[in-house]
């Protein structure tokens, strides 16, 4: 399908969409900034589309006067539309405040499921706007991330380990020139049944701590030789540096 741009009331876009150009179950990834239910109204200064602001002279770029409840529903209507485009593989990223996000995520919750929110995402401002109040500084919004179903379209964001990262995360090297390090086998929280509580080699966790997998996976672990021993007998878990290519 050629780009499409549509000017107007956004359900109504949506409803063309659905039943004009017969995209349901055909998006995968939608992504929405929408107004934060601040209550005012935004304006374009000196013809700068660019500039948005909340200046009382200007063109009206949009109205935030929904608040509350009211906001929560306008917004909902749309959702429940876009989970119609979405395709069972698709995603949805949602832009929002700190102060009527929360809101947002239960009704998020409803119409995708508690199961299918997959993140909480920073974005960080870039300057804390605190001005005169009590409160830390305003330096976030967030980004609640959803997936469709348990199988969404996932490309691993990643980068590279520069040198420096990697002679900082893994600071030991074996007899075979491989860098690793190491990380503790157990966990906070002692347990009073299962088989994370057994001894392993006649030693038992920490008091107050179980460990992280069974007894069994600790002894398939110590005879691949994926267990470091310390000299006092202390065992941790080697983690490799994995080499991507």
């Amino acid at each position: 399908m050629q780009n499409l741009l549509i000017k107007g009331d956004n359900i109504e876009g949506l409803q063309y969409l659905l039943q004009v150009r017969k995209l349901q179950g055909k998006i995968d990834l939608v992504y929405i900034d929408p107004p934060f239910a601040t209550g005012g109204n935004f304006t374009i200064v000196n013809g700068r589309a660019s500039t948005i602001s909340n200046a009382r002279t200007g063109e009206i770029a949009y109205s935030d006067k929904l608040v509350g409840e009211n906001f929560i529903e306008f917004l909902r209507a749309r959702i429940i539309l876009l989970k119609e485009l979405l395709s069972d593989r698709g995603s949805i990223y949602v832009h929002i405040d700190y102060k009527i996000g929360h809101y947002v995520k239960v009704m998020m919750d409803e119409i995708f499921g508690m199961e299918n929110f997959r993140n909480d995402i920073t974005r960080i401002k870039c300057n804390p706007k605190n001005f005169d109040r009590i409160g830390f500084g305003n330096i976030k919004d967030l980004i609640l991330f959803y997936t469709k179903s348990a199988n969404p379209i996932w490309n691993e964001p990643r980068e590279k380990y520069t040198e420096k990262d990697i002679a900082r995360l893994f600071s030991k090297i074996d007899n075979q020139g491989r860098r690793y390090t190491t990380v503790p086998i157990h966990a906070p929280g002692a347990t009073a049944n299962g088989k994370s509580n057994q001894p392993f080699k006649g030693i038992l966790p920490p008091q107050g701590r179980h460990w992280r997998t069974d007894v069994d996976t600790l002894e398939q672990w110590d005879k691949a030789g994926l267990i470091a021993w310390s000299s006092n007998g202390n065992p941790r878990k080697i983690i490799y540096q994995k080499i991507w290519v």
